[in-house]
């Protein structure tokens, strides 16, 4: 299973870094299927913050950030 790490901004001006994870997709593939889901109508991703599930709502996402070094769970 690959993981990547987003560092999510928010509108309130907080942010937070998840975990997303897919089976058998590479990075560059992961971080379309993010946008993706992100951008579709139901705008849900679904991420880990630890080892706690999120839920993600695009509504409340200003940015999101992908680097493979620099964000901290």
């Amino acid at each position: 299973m690959t993981s990547i790490v987003l560092r999510v901004r928010l509108l309130s001006g907080d942010q937070l870094d998840v975990t997303y994870e897919g089976e058998g997709a590479s990075d560059d593939d992961l971080v379309a299927h993010a946008v993706e889901a992100l951008t579709g109508t139901d705008g849900v991703l679904r991420c880990k913050h630890g080892n706690r599930l999120l839920v993600l709502y695009a509504r409340g996402v200003a940015a999101i950030e992908i680097a493979p070094r620099g964000a901290v769970l």
